[in-house]
């Protein structure tokens, strides 16, 4: 593991999640507030890896705190309560899933096929919630204290949201197809571009820092008023004032995969490091992964290198 993981301070715990297990759709942790009013159906969704408390932290902020929609409907999601629970604060990296990764799971083949794994088939549950949605954000964070990060699909629609609303500054547009299996934000009508329904994902910070949930309290409040579904004048009291600077964006070109044991980078990495052309990344387990071209970045490498998993995005600034 790379020691920047490893030295990482585990500032957030898990804390018990079981009040909000009954909401009120008939799915274990899932609560939908509908205003009677016209208005977009706006999911947000935390939780959908495990170890990353930044979701749990913003979904039960916005509970404590009886956020309704004034239009529309707004449905909050913790979405592997599983994995969460099995978080061990000594083996912190090991609870992102239990059995496949959740935000690997979206694709229609997946959720008719794989019949076994918890996270196919909490996939199938929540499946009609995410289809129900107009406008999508998925709370995460990384294994490294780097940058926050707003990521899009490679989307015109996704694009003038991620230019609405600004925040994070670290903008990375995420082709369809790079990652394994299906990712939540492209999944169904998310992933069209004839259609109006949007998602996002944003990174908030490192998993167990206590301000990635901050960011990520931030992060669902400039969502939810961007589609003018929560008082306006609520949500401007508790942000915080806007970060000065324009957005840096990045598009990701390739997803390193890991083909073998031994996979292992060149030096120790937290994200965002670039290379110049040619330069060593690192060892997938059976060949070199060198820069593609200069100022190549790495973005989110993992602190576990599991063969068949993925190791590093690579992408080229804009």
């Amino acid at each position: 593991m790379n020691d920047a993981a490893s030295q990482s301070p585990i500032e957030v715990v898990p804390r018990d999640l079981s009040v909000y297990r009954n909401g009120n759709t008939g799915i274990d942790y899932v609560h939908r507030f509908d205003s009677g009013s016209p208005g977009p159906a706006v999911l947000a969704v935390a939780l959908t890896h495990g170890n990353e408390f930044c979701g749990m932290t913003a979904l039960s902020w916005l509970l404590d705190h009886d956020v309704r929609p004034k239009r529309g409907a707004l449905t909050l999601a913790f979405a592997n309560v599983a994995a969460y629970e099995r978080f061990d604060p000594g083996r912190p990296f090991e609870s992102r899933f239990v059995d496949r990764d959740l935000n690997r799971a979206w694709t229609d083949a997946i959720m008719a096929d794989d019949t076994k794994s918890i996270e196919a088939r909490r996939a199938r549950e929540l499946r009609p919630v995410v289809d129900a949605a107009d406008a999508l954000i998925d709370l995460h964070s990384t294994a490294f204290p780097c940058a926050s990060m707003l990521v899009l699909g490679d989307l015109e629609k996704s694009r003038r949201l991620a230019t609405a609303l600004r925040e994070p500054l670290t903008h990375i547009i995420s082709p369809a197809g790079k990652h394994q299996g299906g990712l939540l934000f492209e999944y169904g009508r998310f992933g069209r571009e004839n259609d109006d329904a949007v998602a996002i994902a944003v990174e908030c910070g490192q998993h167990f820092a206590r301000r990635s949930g901050e960011v990520a309290i931030q992060a669902a409040l400039r969502f939810l008023r961007h589609f003018d579904v929560i008082d306006r004048a609520f949500a401007e009291r508790h942000l915080e004032p806007p970060t000065d600077g324009e957005p840096t964006t990045y598009r990701i070109t390739e997803v390193v995969t890991v083909k073998g044991e031994g996979a292992r980078f060149a030096r120790p990495l937290v994200g965002f490091e670039e290379f110049a052309k040619g330069e060593l990344i690192g060892f997938d387990g059976v060949a070199e992964v060198r820069a593609p071209y200069d100022r190549c970045a790495a973005i989110m490498p993992r602190a576990v290198i599991v063969p068949g998993r993925e190791m590093v995005s690579l992408g080229r600034r804009l």
